[in-house]
C-alpha cells in the first residue's frame, strides 16, 4: 500500500510503499476512502507527543470500509462504511480511559499517533475503536465529523447550557463553522465571535443570531450586553484571545476549550468564584460519540466545507492547515 509517513520530526511527509498490515485479534483493517488534516496532526509532525515512536502514519479522522476482519471480532463485516477518530481504542483498566477521557493515559491508544493512521490506503483498528457511517453519508464529509465534529458536539451536548441559552462560538475556522451549525440545531442562541466584518454574512449564513466583530468590539461586554453567555465553546488557538473572554460569561457559566493553545491562559480566580463559573477542556470522543455525532448531523443538516487533496499531496495539505488558509477542512481522498 501507499502511504504518506512521518519519518522525522519537522520535517516534510514522505510517500512510502509498505506492505499490506494484516488485522490482529479484535481488529479490523480498514480500505481507506477519506482522510481529514487536523491540527492535532502536529503532535506528530513536529514531535511533541509524549514518548512518540517515529517513523509514523498519521491522521485520525478516517473514514472507508473494512476489507478484513480479525479473530474475535464478531459486530463488523467486510464491507461495512465506518469511520476512526482520535480514540483507537483502550483495554478498560482504568477510570479515565473507560470513560474515554484523553488524557496521557497508558492504557488508551490514539489514532496516527501512538498507532498508525489514515494517511495511507489502508489501516489497522481495533473493533472498539470504530464507528458506523451513516446511510448515504459521504466518506469525504464523515472523515471531519469523526474529529472536529465530534469534539464540538460532545463538548456543546455535555454543557451546562439548555436550548434557548445563549452559547457563543469563538472563531469560525475548521472547528469553529461546525460549532456554530452544531449550536444552532441544538437550539441554542448562538453567537459567532471572529475577526472581521466580512465574516458576519458567512457567520449568519451557519446559523449565529448575533456576530461579533472582535476587531471592532470588546467581545466580552458584548457578550454581557446580550445578557451573558451560558457557554463560550473556544475554538480558536489563541490563549491571549481565549483568556480576554473569560468575562463574557454569565453567573454559573462554562468556558469550554476545545484548541489546543500551549500558552498559559490569564484567568481571574476572583470572577469564577464570584460569578460560580468554570473552565474546562473536552477532547474527541469514543466511537459511540462519533456514532452520534454523525447522525445528529445528518438529521440537523450540519455539514463540514473541506478542501480535497489526493494522497500525495498530503505535505500541501498540512500546510494548508497550518497555516489557517484551508476552507474548512482538508480531506486527503484515497
Amino acid at each position: 500500500m501507499k502511504a504518506m509517513v512521518v519519518r522525522a520530526a519537522n520535517q516534510p511527509l514522505v510517500m512510502e510503499e509498505r506492505p499490506l498490515p494484516q488485522p490482529g485479534r479484535g481488529q479490523v483493517r480498514i480500505k481507506v476512502h477519506a482522510c481529514g488534516v487536523c491540527h492535532s496532526d502536529s503532535f506528530v509532525t513536529q514531535g511533541l507527543w509524549p514518548a512518540l515512536q517515529l517513523p509514523r502514519i498519521c491522521g485520525h479522522e478516517v473514514a472507508g470500509t473494512i476489507d478484513a476482519v480479525g479473530e474475535g471480532v464478531a459486530t463488523l463485516a467486510v464491507g461495512e462504511r465506518v469511520g476512526v477518530g482520535w480514540h483507537g481504542g483502550h483495554d478498560g483498566t482504568c477510570r479515565a480511559c473507560l470513560r474515554g477521557k484523553f488524557i496521557h493515559c497508558e492504557h488508551v491508544q490514539v489514532t496516527g499517533i501512538s498507532t498508525d493512521g489514515g494517511y495511507a490506503e489502508y489501516m489497522l483498528a481495533p473493533a472498539v475503536a470504530v464507528a458506523r457511517l451513516p446511510e448515504g453519508m459521504p466518506f469525504e464529509i464523515a472523515a471531519p465529523l469523526l474529529c472536529a465534529g465530534v469534539t464540538t458536539f460532545n463538548a456543546l451536548r455535555r454543557s451546562p447550557a439548555r436550548a434557548g441559552d445563549m452559547v457563543a462560538v469563538h472563531g469560525i475556522g475548521g472547528l469553529g463553522h461546525l460549532g456554530v451549525q452544531y449550536a444552532r440545531a441544538m437550539g441554542f442562541d448562538t453567537v459567532a465571535i471572529a475577526r472581521g466584518a466580512e465574516k458576519a454574512d458567512f457567520a449568519h449564513q451557519l446559523g449565529a443570531r448575533v456576530y461579533i466583530d472582535s476587531d471592532k468590539e470588546d467581545a466580552a461586554a458584548a457578550l454581557l450586553e446580550l445578557g451573558g453567555a451560558a457557554v463560550i465553546l473556544a475554538t480558536a488557538p489563541s490563549a491571549a484571545a481565549i483568556s480576554s473572554l473569560m468575562g463574557g460569561l454569565g453567573i454559573e457559566g462554562a468556558l469550554t476549550i476545545v484548541a489546543a493553545a500551549f500558552e498559559p491562559l490569564s484567568i481571574s480566580a476572583v470572577d469564577l468564584l464570584t460569578h460560580d463559573q468554570r473552565v474546562q477542556g473536552w477532547a474527541s470522543g469514543t466511537a459511540a460519540d462519533s456514532v452520534d455525532a454523525m447522525a445528529f448531523a445528518q438529521r440537523a443538516g450540519v455539514k463540514p466545507m473541506i478542501e480535497k487533496y489526493p494522497l500525495d499531496q498530503a505535505q500541501t495539505a498540512y500546510e494548508r492547515m497550518m497555516a489557517g488558509k484551508a476552507r474548512f477542512r482538508a480531506v486527503l481522498e484515497m
